[in-house]
């Protein structure tokens, strides 16, 4: 939220410091994330003075340069060179002197210095308007009038316009600070409790509201009621477009918005200081002289002010005339019925629309604006009128015109203030300080709440409309807390603590190992949106995602059903900035649909492999990562929880690619897969990825069942032989595995693949795997033939089951 320092003082009784004003907002919950200093023009025009041009001459080495003599009210003339064809002797002009920082329109600030332009010294510069950043002209230096004074500053001269501006970190639930207004109660409520001195805002509601006739009088009929319980307007006629007045488009600058035509204008005034979105209609393009507030047929096509053509739902509320829509309520107006140039006649809308139907329609059409922005929240339905009758009298001062109608309130239903009861032991249990009775009570009116009911242990309150945040006990201690002070209460002396058991601190302990033990092999850990695009998708997934009812953009529909392209989407944008080789890990949710209004959710943690494994150097070549690459990353994982057995399932063929099941025993762990080159152009990836996937609750309730055994660092040696067998080329290592491990050789510890050699020596699809095995005897060291006994057996039960020939 953007609140002017200028703007909020016109509403505070006294004069406050911007540095102390922002401390007493931070102080009562109103966070000020910056303060900046903000000037119409940028640089202010520090340092620029009128001067008089005394004499001009053409430049003895340039035909297009002059030379020229310039008098700024103090000291010799100065000798500038100008480039500029309309310079002349006698004018009068902008001049920056040495030392001067000058900010043009387009490039970077520039100091003037003495310079030498083809041999002659020149001592500044005479200004054109883009030069000085206050217009876009360069046609030549400006040319002032003869009666300004040599001598004036610039920055008086053109009456800088200098405020202070606050950059506000609203939490959500603060509609009532929305505004400068609602600002400036917070901190006369402040001023009222520290000063013990009543303090009120000053007000810019006036009573001197009458209509001048009756000439243009708007029927009003609501017939959604829920979605708009109050509608106020009122007819203006002969008004005048044109730009607004200088302060006022001083004061829309400096927070940020850009002034449009007088009417715009004001109902952005009026907005952002009372916090209650309006909205001008062409009194002219109201066919039949009616309003009508209410849901047009779903399908309905309406265009709107940015000339797009809107396809509306039965739920967005219309505001129409006899004939058709002429504004989405609330949220955006219609082509037809927008203020123009030619407009002559208008009708001022002030409203109260129900939050939940705005925000929906705002999200649907993604029509992010400031009035939806405000609705969406809850505005003060009490100040509908008040609002109104300020912004007409405003427009009949600045537009000119006559206010041509009664002001129409249609106000079905009235609503009551919701009431809340504190009783003071709550305020002091959950705050923890003793209150006085006397300071509760003024905070609370202080801050608009009405006294209902004192009693000796409780207060009941009536909550203002302005606030529709408030409705429990909780809710006014926080009030209450944040206009003393949280600084205000004291720490306690002790702090007494229920210890609690803590049943997830086991399975955070294994994501910190797993992801400490990855970190070490060079990868970084991604944080990813659970929010993705459902095109992602092939039709069998797509149908059992979870999709979004208020997502805040088409590209962000779905809940993500798997871990895969969230983490695809981190790839694309490493390697568009030139960042190819990749490893990250992700711990993350998917989530899924098994059926009408039954959703699911499971914990994941993804492994991401992709580019070099390291950079070239001139010790070695990087290499690319593979499959195998993936799948030692995923049995290592395993054996650093604990597990052992893993085994791969054949591959499986799905909509990203191929994919492997990774196993223990009957238990499905998670897969690794190659994901495939067409699905990674999708992503624009043109490099290959691996993807490793673990199921976390089935891997968390395996590690758990396994035991924990110690046992003592074997006293004897190892044993080492190793064999290379040729075999089919179908033939796996993973089959040769389970061929020995049927022998149950109790002394063999250890089996692995050191080399693959194919050759049409070997025969045709042959291939040759060179194996190492390791024995050990916990009890003694083994003899050679004690190994030899145990090899033969190997060898032996490869040439049997496998066919395998032994090389010798």
């Amino acid at each position: 939220m953007t609140i002017s320092y200028n703007w909020l003082s016109e509403y505070l009784p006294e004069k406050i410091e911007p540095e102390r004003l922002s401390r007493i907002l931070t102080s009562i919950g109103l966070e000020v994330e910056s303060l900046e200093t903000y000037e119409n023009i940028k640089g202010g025009l520090k340092g620029l003075v009128i001067g008089q041009v005394l004499e001009c001459e053409k430049h003895p080495g340039a035909d297009k340069l002059s030379v020229t003599k310039v008098t700024v009210g103090n000291g010799e003339p100065l000798q500038i060179v100008c480039g500029a064809p309309n310079v002349a002797a006698g004018q009068k002009v902008i001049v920056a002197k040495v030392g001067t920082t000058i900010h043009p329109i387009s490039g970077e600030p520039l100091t003037m210095k003495v310079a030498k332009i083809r041999g002659v010294e020149s001592h500044g510069m005479i200004c054109a308007e883009d030069e000085i950043g206050i217009g876009e002209s360069h046609a030549g230096i400006m040319v002032l009038s003869e009666t300004v004074k040599v001598g004036t500053a610039a920055s008086d001269y053109f009456g800088i316009y200098t405020d202070h501006i606050f950059e506000i970190g609203l939490t959500p639930n603060r509609m009532d600070a929305m505004s400068h207004m609602g600002v400036a109660k917070d901190v006369c409520a402040y001023l009222s409790h520290h000063n013990r001195k009543k303090t009120k805002p000053v007000t810019p509601f006036v009573n001197a509201f009458k209509p001048d006739n009756n000439d243009l009088p708007i029927k009003v009929t609501i017939e959604n009621t829920e979605a708009c319980q109050r509608y106020a307007g009122v007819s203006i006629k002969n008004v005048t477009i044109k730009p607004s007045p200088e302060w006022l488009q001083n004061k829309l600058k400096a927070i940020g918005l850009r002034p449009i035509s007088n009417i715009v204008d004001i109902t952005n005034y009026v907005l952002h200081e009372t916090g209650q979105p309006l909205h001008a209609f062409d009194a002219d393009a109201i066919t039949g002289s009616k309003i009508i507030v209410k849901n047009l047929p779903a399908g309905t096509i309406f265009k709107t002010l940015d000339d797009k053509d809107r396809v509306l739902t039965a739920d967005d509320l219309m505001i129409c005339n006899e004939v058709e829509g002429m504004c989405i309520g609330g949220v955006f107006g219609g082509i037809k019925s927008g203020v123009k140039e030619a407009t002559k006649n208008i009708f001022l809308e002030s409203a109260w629309f129900n939050p939940v139907n705005i925000r929906r329609t705002s999200v649907q059409h993604g029509l992010r604006t400031d009035a939806a922005t405000r609705f969406e929240k809850g505005v003060d339905i009490s100040n509908t009128v008040n609002v109104l009758k300020r912004a007409a009298l405003l427009i009949k001062e600045i537009a000119g015109g006559e206010i041509a109608s009664d002001v129409v309130d249609v106000y079905p239903d009235k609503k009551d203030k919701v009431q809340v009861a504190i009783k003071y032991h709550y305020l002091k249990k959950l705050s923890g300080k003793n209150y006085h009775q006397d300071s509760i009570k003024n905070i609370l009116e202080s801050l608009g709440f009405e006294i209902v009911k004192e009693g000796m242990d409780e207060i009941r309150v009536a909550v203002p409309f302005s606030k529709p945040d408030i409705s429990l006990p909780a809710d006014i201690v926080e009030e209450i807390i944040r206009i003393d002070g949280l600084d205000n209460i004291e720490i306690p002396k002790g702090i007494y603590l229920t210890p609690s058991n803590e049943g997830t601190v086991y399975t955070e302990r294994l994501k910190e190992k797993m992801a400490d033990y990855l970190v070490g092999l060079g990868f970084h850990e991604i944080l990813t949106n659970s929010i993705t695009n459902s095109k992602y998708y092939n039709e069998e997934v797509a149908a059992t995602t979870v999709k979004m009812v208020n997502n805040l953009s088409a590209d962000l529909d779905v809940l993500r059903p798997s871990m895969l392209e969230t983490g695809l989407e981190s790839i694309a944008y490493n390697i568009n900035r030139k960042n190819n080789n990749l490893r990250f890990f992700e711990f993350g949710k998917i989530y899924f649909s098994e059926n009408v209004g039954v959703y699911k959710e499971e914990e994941h943690f993804s492994v991401f492999i992709t580019g070099n494994n390291d950079n070239d150097n001139w010790r070695k070549n990087s290499m690319a990562p593979d499959f195998f690459t993936a799948k030692g990353i995923a049995f290592a994982l395993c054996r650093l929880c604990g597990l052992s057995g893993m085994q791969l399932e054949e591959p499986t063929s799905i909509y990203y690619g191929r994919k492997h099941n990774l196993k223990i025993k009957n238990n499905i762990l998670g897969t690794i897969a190659e994901v495939s080159n067409n699905y990674l152009q999708g992503f624009d990836i043109k490099q290959p990825v691996y993807f490793i996937d673990f199921y976390y609750a089935p891997l968390i309730n395996l590690i758990e069942k396994q035991k924990i055994v110690y046992k003592e660092v074997s006293k004897f040696p190892a044993v080492q032989r190793d064999i290379a067998l040729v075999v089919e080329k179908a033939i796996t290592f993973a089959e040769i595995e389970k061929v020995i491990k049927k022998l149950n050789l109790s002394k063999l510890q250890e089996i692995k693949l050191f080399d693959v050699f194919e050759s049409d020596k070997l025969g045709a699809d042959k291939k040759s795997l060179a194996i190492n095995f390791t024995f050990l005897d916990e009890e003694k060291t083994l003899i050679d033939k004690e190994t030899d006994n145990m090899m033969q057996k190997i060898m032996q039960a490869c040439e049997k089951e496998l066919n395998a020939v032994i090389r010798k």
